[in-house]
């Protein structure tokens, strides 16, 4: 089959690959009709993320169809129309008891590595690295599910793939991290970052009882559509301080919330572009947007953290955030638990999230896809591809 394969950083080519076979009876294998580039791809395209080789199947945000299952598969049959969350989770362990998916125990088996790195194993991701599983992603003609009862969701709706596609990984993701938020109705939340994340993340907080929100970025294109699809005030940290601007915006409070959809590549105003490193050079991730939200948020706040951080980080604010008395929360998205109300909030007409597309390619053209939007050219926000 034709997969997009990793092959060192801003290198990755659509080769062909062996096709996916059942390795355990509770596995399934998916034809993939729909597939997406996430922004936390880009951390592997430029090299942030340890433990990639060369020809692993990139790929987390996918759907598709039921083509075979393992003989313990209960929940799924061959011709089901599945979303298929990006964690890998066993359904029975003690985390997964407790609906703290991305923190299944079981389902990486790397698990010693993830320890070694960060002090304990979360789950399993497709197509992230083999410090959480090597597991082959979707970006891919076929794909192999492991614990196929526990992560696919059916959907038996024939709404498009591009309105269900995010179901997989953004959608989520910008919910949970508008729910570690702790929402009161009316409070203002500030969302750093404007790409899909933060575009859903912002939908999220006003679905949740959101008074104001407040969208900070420096690309046009994302500011334009969180302005008028997502209706937040917005701030170009190039043309203003944040900072300053929260404070003017919030009567000298600050945001009762604030939420990091940026991670590991964060940016800040006069920062120059940076040569990205190399595998060894251990530059660490950048704490710009984090500090931000430590020195913006109001005494007593909430600081949220769906960003995908990649390595250890200097120089966060951290006597800011412990004097102001600021709580934070962070993660993987708990998946599993997420998917089937969000997927009522689609069906019910309450939000389309097909709006963040703004790029379609074939698998064929993917290498292109992943420079284009890497670079944010040509206004490109979300890019789907179909195989």
């Amino acid at each position: 089959m034709k997969a997009l394969t990793w092959h060192g950083t801003h290198d990755v080519r659509v080769d062909t690959v062996p096709d996916p076979r059942i390795q355990d009876p509770g596995d399934a294998i998916l034809k993939v009709t729909a597939t997406a580039i996430c922004g936390s791809d880009l951390h592997l395209y430029n090299g942030l993320m340890p433990a990639m080789e060369p020809g692993d199947v990139l790929g987390h945000e996918f759907m598709g169809e039921v083509v075979e299952v393992g003989k313990e598969v209960r929940n799924l049959k061959k011709g089901d129309r599945v979303v298929v969350p990006f964690t890998i989770a066993c359904g029975h362990c003690f985390f997964c008891d407790k609906r703290l998916y991305s923190l299944c125990e079981t389902s990486n088996p790397n698990a010693d590595d993830a320890a070694q790195a960060m002090g304990h194993s979360p789950a399993a991701l497709f197509g992230y690295s083999h410090l959480l599983g090597g597991i082959p992603g979707g970006q891919a003609e076929y794909v192999r599910v492991p614990h196929a009862d526990v992560g696919p969701l059916k959907v038996a709706s024939d709404m498009k793939d591009e309105q269900l596609l995010f179901l997989s990984d953004i959608y989520p993701t910008g919910y949970m991290a508008a729910a570690n938020c702790d929402i009161s109705a009316g409070d203002t939340v500030a969302v750093w970052g404007c790409g899909p994340v933060g575009q859903f993340a912002i939908r999220s907080a006003w679905m949740l009882g959101a008074g104001r929100v407040i969208a900070i970025d420096r690309v046009p294109e994302r500011l334009a559509l969180a302005e008028t699809q997502s209706q937040a005030e917005v701030i170009n940290f190039e043309k203003d301080d944040p900072y300053r601007r929260l404070m003017e915006m919030t009567r000298g409070y600050g945001p009762d919330s604030c939420i990091d959809a940026v991670g590991a590549e964060a940016h800040g105003a006069g920062d120059p572009e940076y040569q990205r490193r190399d595998s060894d050079s251990g530059e660490p991730n950048r704490p710009t947007a984090l500090n931000q939200m430590i020195q913006s948020c109001r005494k007593g706040g909430q600081l949220s953290i769906p960003g995908v951080y990649t390595d250890s980080m200097d120089g966060v604010a951290f006597n800011g955030l412990m004097n102001k008395g600021l709580s934070l929360k962070s993660g993987q998205t708990h998946m599993q638990a997420y998917m089937p109300a969000l997927l009522q909030t689609i069906e019910l007409g309450n939000i389309d999230p097909s709006f963040i597309i703004t790029h379609r390619y074939g698998l064929n053209d993917a290498a292109n896809a992943y420079a284009d939007f890497n670079a944010k050219q040509d206004g490109c926000i979300k890019v789907v591809m179909t195989p």
